[in-house]
């Protein structure tokens, strides 16, 4: 338990200057380290041939996103068909199966890192570094880019109020964004927190896997191949960057990834810290008072679904009844944690759209099982690096609708009305995830030789839609024990990632680009307030009965009816 006060301090007390920075870095006046990264910016604009200067409406900036997302997808495809042939490849391993190659492209572009893979075994040193690395960095950067697009979009444009090529308020210049996301803030923190767990014993090596030869070798013991390699650089940016894919298959949960109770510290820290930084960004770029009420509503989902795994990990598991002695679910965790530090770590991680574990999700508890999903439904306590946020927009910009019908006001948000329009865009983004989860799922479980269940009755509903629900939310966790890795779930897969994560971005930035160009109307007494204790409190139960009665179906026929039949 003091681990998780000491993680909750520490977030508190490291994300609040980060958020400030963070603003800076976006919205802030020059400064003096201006001097050291402007050098190296400059260099990559002249590189990829773009002008940082150039304004970009909504629509510019979706366009350049996709693109740019088409073209590093492309390039890690083509990567991992022929890594086989490629030079930094000590082990010999061969290239993917096209299928498993889209699949791994997709996922790691999404910045959901849904492995249907083994990394130690399937990639060689040149995939994980020049391709799945490289994602993991730009992807949460192309994230936290379009956060701040949106949040200029909803403050009326960037400062200037320039018009780009289609008429459209400026919202910044993408390719800016994502450059100084990248050099001033995720590679500064995962170089800080490769060395910190290089110094906990993490490898960081580009040899080979290492041979061990057994002390009594007359026992008839075979030599052992330990697979390492630049592991402790990947493991940085996968918590940072809320990526989540491991070099090791179990991913965190290995003791080479993670062999300390200070590196699973530090992990679990860095699970939260930027979108916890991403929380205060919020306000600083809107209104300080609407900060602190996003902050409030985080950290109170946050602490509801801590506390409900925490009970259910905490309890006996019903199925070890007259099997073992009666104590907390022990199953799939590892000893030098604990229940309390894996079942923090458990739903951080689903919390942010992070996916990365230290114990087998497969092995909570029924009722522990349903924590980590309800977080990723949600998608919005934490999230991932920018698109949390936006999640969270998008929730508010719905309940400031709900409530303006409520009350006869015309809905509003920072002095600007919402329209039929912006509604229609709303309700897109917040209903496409449940519909790429349950109909895939139910196709799933219907035909025949799709599902890959590898445990019979309501489990098995449960692996199939936490699967689906983690590729909707951009998540990459898994109940392990599915039989993924085929044509129908590499390719179904690659389908929910996109949707899941393109249309929940794309959708607001458009939102916040309508927004950018209506007059702000003066506020009044009938203007709604967002950052008042009632919004707050209305805020958190349209997410709860939005997000959860629609899923509600198969939370009874799943991980419920699995605790009523374990209890029997």
């Amino acid at each position: 338990m003091a681990t998780i006060l000491l993680t909750a301090l520490l977030a508190a007390a490291l994300g609040w200057p980060l958020g400030l920075w963070m603003h800076r870095v976006f919205a802030g006046p020059s400064h003096a380290l201006d001097r050291v990264f402007t050098p190296i910016e400059s260099t990559i604009y002249s590189l990829i041939g773009v002008e940082p200067a150039e304004p970009m409406g909504w629509r510019r900036y979706g366009t350049v996103l996709l693109a740019t997302n088409l073209a590093l997808g492309l390039f890690v495809f083509f990567l991992l068909l022929v890594q086989g042939s490629l030079p930094g490849n000590p082990d010999g391993v061969p290239g993917m199966s096209w299928d498993l190659a889209a699949h791994t492209a997709v996922s790691f572009l999404t910045n959901t890192n849904q492995q249907h893979y083994s990394g130690q075994a399937q990639l060689s040193y040149l995939a994980h570094l020049a391709g799945i690395v490289t994602l993991q960095v730009v992807t949460p950067a192309m994230g936290l880019a379009t956060l701040v697009a949106i949040l200029r979009g909803l403050s009326g444009g960037a400062p200037e109020r320039r018009i780009d090529r289609y008429g459209h308020v400026d919202l910044g210049n993408y390719y800016a964004d994502v450059v100084r996301s990248c050099t001033r803030i995720l590679i500064p923190l995962a170089v800080l927190l490769s060395l910190l767990l290089t110094s906990q014993g993490v490898p960081a090596t580009l040899q080979g896997a290492a041979t061990l030869h057994p002390l009594d070798e007359s026992a008839g013991m075979a030599e052992q191949v330990i697979p390492r390699g630049p592991v402790a650089p990947m493991v940085a940016i996968k918590q940072l960057g809320t990526n989540g894919g491991g070099w090791y298959g179990p991913n965190s949960a290995v003791p080479l990834e993670n062999p300390t109770p200070l590196s699973n510290l530090l992990q679990t820290l860095a699970i939260v810290l930027v979108p916890v930084g991403c929380a205060v960004l919020v306000g600083r770029m809107t209104e300080r008072r609407f900060g602190r009420m996003t902050i409030a509503v985080m950290a109170t989902l946050s602490a509801l679904l801590l506390g409900g795994i925490l009970l259910a990990e905490l309890a006996p598991n019903a199925a070890f009844t007259g099997l073992s002695a009666i104590g907390p679910n022990w199953e799939g965790k590892e000893t030098r944690f604990g229940i309390e530090a894996s079942a923090l770590w458990a739903t951080l991680t689903t919390q942010t759209s992070n996916g990365s574990v230290n114990a087998m999700h497969d092995s909570l508890t029924p009722l522990g099982g349903i924590v980590p999903l309800l977080g990723m439904w949600i998608n919005a306590t934490w999230g991932g690096i920018g698109v949390g946020a936006i999640n969270f927009l998008l929730f508010v910009l719905l309940t400031a609708f709900l409530s303006g019908l409520m009350v006869g006001r015309t809905p509003e948000v920072f002095q600007r009305k919402l329209t039929i329009a912006e509604v229609r865009l709303i309700a897109l983004a917040i209903l496409v995830p449940p519909v790429c989860v349950l109909l895939p799922s139910a196709l799933a479980l219907a035909i025949d030789g799709l599902s890959g269940v590898s445990n019979p009755g309501p489990h098995a509903l449960s692996q199939v839609v936490y699967e689906y629900s983690s590729a909707a939310a951009n998540n990459g966790s898994g109940f392990e024990g599915l039989g993924d890795a085929t044509p129908w779930w590499n390719l179904s897969g690659v389908v929910v990632l996109a949707l899941g994560r393109y249309l929940p971005m794309l959708a607001p930035l458009a939102v916040a680009g309508l927004l950018a160009a209506r007059t702000p109307a003066p506020r009044s007494s009938g203007s709604l307030p967002i950052h008042s204790p009632t919004f707050a409190f209305t805020l958190l139960a349209v997410i709860l009965i939005v997000q959860v009665l629609v899923f509600l179906p198969v939370l009874v026929l799943g991980p419920v009816a699995e605790q009523l039949l374990g209890s029997l």
